[in-house]
């Protein structure tokens, strides 16, 4: 079973690094577990295993390093970014729910794409696509990690302090974490037929690729 105390301990600091920055910075890392992530390491770091100020820091400077990095590709390879055909790691589906986040949520999107899987990763290449200012992005940038790096490790991090033998329930609250993470496109997918059609049909297109006994 995919175990995230392992992962973080194993990975170290660097690895913490790379994994936000992929996360937040390049289109591969949108089924990375950014949130359960930085929970699972404020937990860590309460019980000692990591120093939390250079946690933070390390975590802080990917989050804000990540969405400039996705920013600049948006802006320098423009359309040709989204006009990759349909694979296993690239969906045509999430550029769409990326622009509907755009249009929903304005000049907020920057910030509020940090606390949504899969945003995080298409919002910043999205801006730099639609030519965002680049100090308007900036700010945004600065504000939506302080707000996710801050509040997600943190809470972790007070929790791990507060309860004795957190780390039994690390597994069960990284799983509450996911749910409350993706409730959004739950609750789109069960209201919208036309995106239960083509999320079947994309799972079984997928399927068909890798189906090693078709």
């Amino acid at each position: 079973m995919f175990n995230l105390v392992e992962l973080i301990q194993a990975v170290g600091y660097l690895g913490l690094f790379a994994i936000i920055f992929a996360e937040t910075g390049l289109l591969i890392g949108f089924f990375l577990p950014g949130d359960s992530l930085l929970f699972t390491a404020g937990i860590l770091a309460a019980e000692g295993y990591l120093n939390i100020w250079l946690l933070l820091l390390i975590l802080y400077s990917a989050a804000i390093i990540g969405n400039q990095t996705g920013f600049r590709i948006g802006k320098k390879f423009g359309p040709r970014v989204f006009s990759k055909e349909e694979s296993l790691l690239f969906s045509q589906k999430n550029i769409q729910r990326t622009e509907d986040f755009f249009a929903k949520h304005g000049s907020l999107t920057i910030i509020l794409a940090r606390f949504v899987p899969i945003m995080r990763t298409f919002v910043p290449v999205m801006a730099g696509v639609g030519n965002m200012s680049e100090k308007k992005f900036l700010v945004q940038n600065i504000a939506g990690a302080t707000l996710w790096i801050f509040t997600v490790t943190l809470l972790g991090y007070f929790l791990g302090l507060k309860v004795e033998n957190i780390e039994a329930y690390i597994l069960p609250i990284a799983i509450v974490i996911i749910f409350i993470s993706i409730l959004p496109y739950l609750k789109q997918f069960i209201s919208n037929p036309e995106m239960r059609r083509e999320t079947w049909h994309y799972i079984n297109r997928i399927w068909n690729r890798i189906n090693p006994y078709k």
